[in-house]
């Protein structure tokens, strides 16, 4: 084959799901020039490769397109991701707390141990969270801080002085700071309903330095890379400045390291002054400006403040003021003149039916129907709202923030108006343009399996059941609404999504077969090989040495370098151990590797043992 068009990769000899009804299940995948170049027969395909194809052999495994999160904070996320320790998949607190414990003791001063968001204490064995007095105990000189969800914080004394909270700090509104009878603060935080304080709170600790923040987004986008995530629309997020905070991830797109291609909404900081942020944004900016890696998607989650209706399920549904419409008009008007799409955070159907309203009278003079704007969450929207936004020719972006939050849902409004929390179901029947995401990190975890878990299964991640099964999902569609339908939000149809002749080549490779594993089994599903635009940004096994070395987590007390990210159930110590086998017989055990690399993928936790890695001839099991 010619050397100018040979492929520059082909993967066969797997499970390839290519969401293409016209091509669902080929036996090869030809890249080149970071598209999919080719999607077909192996007997067709591989006689194209030439001496620089990379040929890829998949043993078997199950190859999907590239995950594209419909909502996360991605760009937030990175600058801090070094300096957090996770909680994501812990099922034990007293795992939790031992983690707590060893990262205390390493986290010198002023630095804090925080666990910001990502997990529920109902995914603990123990269903509960630590108290004040345990935190204290595991870390009596370091401050720490602990976001759960958005109902509330817990620091521990040293956090208390870190952030100067004592008796005469007043509570701020929609917030309160829990005090004992002397009035000293106790070191727990509640949102009473607003997450300002937590946010506030938050912001008070040490920030990492630039080249450190660099360092700590590709971190964060190698996790996402290890957990199949190619995409992702970044919502914006509190305290995340426009263009201060982007200063990061834009040296990152022109240095060509991002390896999660990402559609960036702008997100309002200042209370009553929203409509002179967008008036300048959209004076200074023209939407879709960039490329495919990294591109502006409009404005929004936060439209205006008047419009915030945070989801604390602890807690009475937020009751909007009067100055919402007249305000939230005002900005829909500029974006519509500057035909920017916009993204509405929205929990409650009172405060979509409201916006709603909004809407309609905007499009009476100027039609909004083709600018793909949305609400986002939308747990409680009704069926008359979802007709009047397919009526205006909008969307609804759902993420898997009841599979946190279901237990208090339901504590509040009771089992059965938790079965249709949001009503996905019911939104593909109407023809609703919907897809899914996460919402992470301060809520939800940014795996994105949890989400496909709670889809297929209508469970919690602490095992509540809450959507009967005529309101999940089966695999395909729900796997469809992390991938082809997030395009249409992002206004990316027909580029990504599918694994298709010239769309981008973005995939995963995964270590079990999501479409036949037991359904609890799907949120533990990970990638052994990710690729984005024909290029591999993360390899596992014997896929390994085709990814990129990423340097050592900056700084070196950073918690990723002792516990990594999200957390395998099997626990962070185990975790290590399997994933020092793995590396150990893909290049040790010479030509046993390749299999060795593909057993471990597949094996369950349970059951491994050393008998099982010596049956395979296996000399590294002293891990």
């Amino acid at each position: 084959m010619a050397a100018d068009t040979a492929p520059d990769m082909i993967l066969h000899n797997g499970r390839i799901t290519t969401l293409d009804r016209a091509n669902p299940q080929p036996e090869a995948v030809a890249i080149t020039a970071g598209r999919f170049s080719a999607v077909g027969a192996a007997r067709d395909i591989l006689p194209t490769a030439g001496a620089g194809t990379r040929v890829i052999d998949l043993a078997g495994r199950r190859l999907i397109p590239g995950l594209f999160d419909n909502h996360l904070h991605l760009i937030r996320g990175g600058l801090n991701y070094n300096m957090e320790l996770r909680w994501d998949g812990v099922r034990s607190l007293a795992d939790a707390m031992a983690m707590l414990k060893r990262q205390a003791a390493t986290t010198p001063p002023p630095q804090w141990v925080r666990i910001v968001g990502g997990f529920t204490e109902h995914q603990f064995v123990e269903k509960r969270l630590p108290t004040l007095d345990e935190i204290n105990a595991a870390a009596p000189e370091t401050p720490v801080f602990i976001l759960h969800l958005y109902d509330r914080a817990l620091l521990n004394a040293a956090a208390l002085r870190a952030v100067g909270y004592d008796r005469d700090t007043p509570n701020p509104p929609g917030g309160e700071i829990q005090r004992g009878p002397d009035g000293t603060p106790t070191g727990l935080l509640l949102a009473r309903p607003n997450a300002t304080i937590l946010y506030a709170t938050l912001a008070r600790g040490p920030k990492l330095p630039f080249d450190y923040q660099l360092n700590s987004t590709r971190h964060f986008l190698r996790d996402l890379n290890r957990l199949g995530v190619t995409s992702a629309i970044d919502a914006g997020g509190g305290n995340q400045n426009y263009p201060e905070d982007y200063q990061v991830i834009q040296k990152l797109a022109a240095d060509g390291q991002l390896t999660v291609r990402i559609a960036y909404n702008l997100f309002t900081q200042k209370p009553r002054q929203e409509k002179e942020d967008f008036l300048r944004w959209t004076a200074e900016n023209t939407y879709r400006q960039g490329d495919d890696y990294f591109r502006l998607n409009g404005a929004g989650e936060m439209l205006v403040y008047s419009a915030a209706d945070f989801e604390d399920f602890r807690v009475e549904r937020p009751e909007m003021p009067p100055a919402m419409e007249p305000e939230l008009e005002q900005v829909v008007r500029v974006l519509v003149q500057n035909r920017w799409p916009w993204r509405l955070h929205a929990t409650y159907d009172q405060t979509i039916a409201r916006a709603l309203d909004v809407f309609e009278k905007v499009d009476a003079e100027t039609p909004i129907g083709g600018l793909h704007w949305i609400f986002d969450h939308a747990e409680t929207v009704s069926e008359r709202s979802l007709e009047r936004i397919a009526r205006l020719g909008g969307g609804v972006a759902v993420q898997h923030r009841m599979a946190y939050q279901g237990e208090y849902f339901v504590e509040r409004y009771g089992a059965r108006a938790a079965e249709a929390t949001p009503p996905v179901a019911k939104m593909l029947e109407m023809g609703v343009k919907v897809s899914a995401g996460t919402d992470a990190t301060r809520v939800a975890s940014y795996n994105p399996w949890v989400a496909l878990s709670w889809l297929t299964t209508g469970r919690t991640v602490g095992g509540t059941r809450i959507t009967p099964e005529r309101n999940t999902l089966d695999r395909e569609t729900a796997l469809r609404m992390l991938t082809e339908k997030v395009a249409w939000f992002s206004n990316e149809e027909g580029r990504k999504g599918q694994i298709a002749e010239g769309q981008l080549a973005d995939l995963a490779v995964l270590d079990r077969d999501y479409f036949d594993v037991p359904g609890d089994e799907i949120q533990d599903i990970t990638s052994v090989l990710t690729v984005v635009g024909g290029r591999v940004v993360h390899g596992t096994g014997g896929y390994a040495p085709l990814a990129p070395e990423l340097p050592p987590a900056m700084p070196d007390w950073s918690p990723v370098r002792r516990f990594g990210g999200y957390q395998d159930r099997r626990g962070p110590e185990k975790r290590g151990a399997f994933a020092r086998l793995a590396a150990c017989c893909a290049t040790a055990c010479g030509v046993h590797g390749h299999g060795h690399a593909r057993a471990w993928g597949a094996a369950t936790p349970a059951g491994q043992d050393a008998g099982f890695w010596g049956a395979l001839g296996c000399s590294c099991w002293a891990f």
